[in-house]
């Protein structure tokens, strides 16, 4: 725990440290910092090593964030993680992808800040997938049949625009120009007239 009250996790070397400092100031949950700038040392410890060099900093460190899941595999580092009551944060699915493993933690972090506790150790894998795109047609066959059809063409065919020389019209002009009056109306009112 800092003395500001957060938990503070350290981050192995697969975090981008910029990315990191540039979003610090909304990252109220809890303190990133990089391993290195905890101890230059840091790095060069073995896993379980490190999990006890981190339970001795001051201020005190909640756990490690990593991408390395072999961790999660040795029984010296698993020992290790439950003697010093750490929380270990592993970025699973990330691999040598940067961005993908601090949108992961960022978007976890919150629920996993509120949830720490000293006195216990956490294990956390946080996971993503590749998805597909979803269709639109299904999107408005739902909506079709919330409002009680079975038709979404009828509900394309009402909410489109009228005609393709409406889909070229330009809605945005350099500032200080006006608009077009099809894009001035409410937002719910731009069927065709």
């Amino acid at each position: 725990m800092t003395p500001s009250g957060r938990p503070r996790f350290a981050l192995d070397q697969n975090f981008p440290t910029p990315i990191i400092e540039a979003l610090g100031a909304y990252i109220v949950e809890a303190e990133l910092v990089p391993l290195a700038r905890l101890h230059p040392r840091l790095p060069t410890l073995d896993d379980w090593a490190l999990l006890v060099a981190l339970s001795q900093q001051t201020p005190s460190c909640a756990g490690l964030v990593t991408t390395d899941n072999s961790m999660l595999l040795q029984e010296r580092e698993l020992a290790v993680l439950l003697q010093t009551k750490l929380t270990l944060v592993v970025a699973h699915a990330s691999g040598d992808d940067p961005l993908k493993a601090t949108g992961l933690l960022l978007t976890h972090l919150p629920w996993i800040a509120r949830q720490e506790h000293r006195h216990r150790p956490q294990l956390w894998e946080l996971r993503t997938a590749n998805k597909k795109p979803d269709d639109p047609w299904d999107r408005l066959r739902r909506i079709a049949a919330q409002q009680g059809s079975d038709d979404p063409r009828a509900l394309y065919d009402r909410h489109r625009l009228g005609s393709l020389k409406q889909l070229a019209q330009t809605l945005l002009t350099p500032r200080g120009g006006r608009r077009s009056s099809a894009a001035s109306r409410p937002a719910g009112d731009r069927r065709k007239r």
